[in-house]
C-alpha cells in the first residue's frame, strides 16, 4: 500500500473546522474515557502536568483540569509542584494500582479520540465538490501525453465523484493516470487522530498515508489533523483483513481499515484481479458501500457500526472486466473508461519528452525507428511504457560499457532486443529425446 502525493494546497482552510470543547461535559466521548487516558499516560510516563497532558492528549486546559480535580479527590494523584494554576503530579500508590487495571484493558494513551458520530458528520461535511474543466484536467495531467478523446471520457467521470473503472492493455498509463488524479483537489480536510465507538479506540490518522499540513490556527479542535485529501494505492498485496478493523492483541487498540483511511479522498485498486483477495470477495464486500456510500465495521466481540464510504474508488486492470465482475457490480461503477494502446503520434511525443528530460543526445529519426521496432517485436501494439522502459535499459547499457549514453538506431535496437521476449517453439521430440528451439518474435 502506498500514498500518492498531490499538489500542496498551501495554507488551505478546510470547509469543516470543528471547535475544541472548552468543558468536560461538552466532549463527544465518555468522561470515563478521558480519565483512562490521563491515568494510562501517567502510568507509562511517570510525572506529568496539566499543560503537558493538554498537549499530548489534544484536549483543552479546562477539560484536563476538571479530570485532574476529579481524580485528585479520589486520591489517585500526588501533587509534586505548582506553577500558577498548573500542577505537576504523579500517581499515588492507589492511583498506580488502579491505572494498572485500566492499562490491562487498553494501552492507548495518545490523542483523545472523537466519537464515531462526530467522525461520520465530518466526513459527510467534507465530501468533495469540484469544478473541473478540460483545461484544468489537462494541467493536472500535463506530465503525461494523453489524447483529448481520453480526457473527455475521464473528466466527466471525475466530476461525478463516482467510482472509476480504468481498463485496457498493460503499459498504457492506467496507474500513472490514477495516481495523478488527486491533483484535482486543491483544498484541505481534517482527519481525527482516533475514533471511539462503544469505548473502543480506532486509530485513524496514519502519517505514512495522510499528509499533514502545518497550521498556526487555534480554531480547530486539536483532536483533528489538517491534511491533504488522501490518495491511497494498493495492489497485489490487498487481502481481506485490510478491509476490516484490525485489533492489535498486545495494545487492545484497533487500526482503521483501508477504506476508512481513504475517506474524503481517493482509493486506487491497482492491477485489479491480481490481488491475494479474490475479485468476487472484494466485489461482494463493497457492492453496498459503492451503491449507498456507507460501510459497516465489526468490533471483535460482534458489535457493528456504520461509517461513511465517501471516496472515489479507482479500479485499474488489464483483465477483461466481464471476466472480473458481474453485471450487477459493473452497473454500480458508472464510469468505465478504456485506456487504449497509444497511436504513433503519442508514442513519438512520449519518446521526445523523455529524451529531452534526460538531456540525451539523440540521432535524427530515432523516435520513428523505435516505434517501428516496438511495433514489430510487440506484435503490432504500441504501449506508452515502451519509450521509458527501453531508455532505462539504454542507461544500464551505458554504465556497463562505460560510455556516455547516446540515443541512436543501433543502441535502441540493442536495448529493444533485451526488452522484448522471444517466442519459444517446443518441438515434438521423438521417444527418449527432448528439444527446444527458439526464434525471435
Amino acid at each position: 500500500m502506498k500514498t500518492m502525493a498531490n499538489e500542496d494546497p498551501g495554507k488551505a482552510i478546510p470547509s469543516f473546522a470543528p471547535k475544541a470543547p472548552d468543558a468536560l461535559e461538552k466532549l463527544d466521548i465518555p468522561e470515563s474515557l478521558v480519565e483512562d487516558l490521563v491515568l494510562r499516560r501517567l502510568y507509562t510516563h511517570g510525572a506529568s502536568s496539566i499543560t503537558y497532558l493538554c498537549n499530548v492528549l489534544k484536549l483543552s486546559f479546562p477539560v484536563i483540569q476538571a479530570v485532574f480535580e476529579r481524580l485528585r479527590q479520589h486520591q489517585l494523584f500526588e501533587v509534586t509542584g505548582m506553577q500558577g494554576n498548573d500542577y505537576t503530579f504523579t500517581l499515588s500508590g492507589g492511583g498506580r494500582e488502579y491505572a494498572a487495571k485500566r492499562f490491562e484493558i487498553s494501552h492507548y494513551s495518545g490523542p483523545a479520540p472523537v466519537s464515531v458520530v462526530s467522525y461520520y458528520s465530518a466526513v459527510r461535511a467534507q465530501a468533495s465538490k469540484i469544478t473541473l474543466t478540460r483545461p484544468l484536467l489537462k494541467e493536472a495531467l500535463s506530465d503525461l501525453v494523453l489524447t483529448d478523446r481520453f480526457l473527455d471520457q475521464l473528466g466527466p467521470g471525475v466530476i461525478s465523484q463516482d467510482s472509476l473503472f480504468l481498463y485496457g492493455p498493460t503499459g498504457n498509463g492506467k496507474t500513472s493516470v490514477a495516481g495523478r488524479l488527486a491533483r484535482i483537489y486543491q483544498d484541505a480536510i481534517v482527519i481525527p487522530y482516533a475514533v471511539e465507538f462503544d469505548g473502543q479506540i480506532i486509530v485513524m490518522y496514519d502519517p505514512a498515508v495522510h499528509q499533514k499540513i502545518q497550521t498556526d490556527s487555534d480554531d480547530i479542535d486539536p483532536r483533528w489533523v489538517l491534511c491533504r485529501r488522501p490518495c491511497i494505492s494498493v495492489g497485489g498485496e490487498l487481502e481481506p483483513s485490510m478491509l476490516e478493523l484490525q485489533l492489535d492483541e498486545s495494545s487492545r487498540v484497533y487500526a482503521a481499515p483501508l477504506q476508512m483511511r481513504a475517506n474524503n479522498g481517493m482509493l486506487i485498486i491497482d492491477d485489479f484481479g491480481r490481488q491475494i483477495i479474490s475479485p468476487q470477495y472484494l466485489l461482494n464486500r463493497w457492492i453496498i458501500p459503492l451503491d449507498q456510500r456507507v460501510d459497516y465495521l465489526t468490533l471483535r466481540y460482534g458489535v457493528k457500526f456504520k461509517i461513511p464510504f465517501e471516496m472515489i474508488v479507482v479500479f485499474a486492470t488489464n483483465l477483461n472486466p466481464i471476466e472480473l465482475a458481474d453485471e450487477a457490480f459493473l452497473r454500480r461503477i458508472k464510469n468505465k473508461i478504456y485506456v487504449e494502446p497509444v497511436d504513433s503520434q503519442v508514442f513519438d511525443e512520449i519518446f521526445r519528452r523523455l529524451v529531452s528530460e534526460r538531456e540525451l543526445p539523440c540521432e535524427a529519426g530515432s523516435a520513428e525507428y523505435l516505434r517501428k521496432r516496438c511495433g514489430k517485436l510487440g506484435n503490432g501494439d504500441l504501449r506508452a511504457c515502451y519509450p521509458a522502459d527501453i531508455l532505462d535499459i539504454l542507461a544500464s547499457i551505458g554504465i556497463y560499457d562505460g560510455v556516455k549514453v547516446k540515443v541512436s538506431k543501433d543502441s535502441l535496437k540493442r536495448a529493444a532486443s533485451l526488452y522484448f521476449t522471444k517466442t519459444l517453439t517446443i518441438a515434438h521430440p521423438s521417444p527418449g529425446t527432448s528439444k527446444v528451439n527458439s526464434k525471435q518474435a
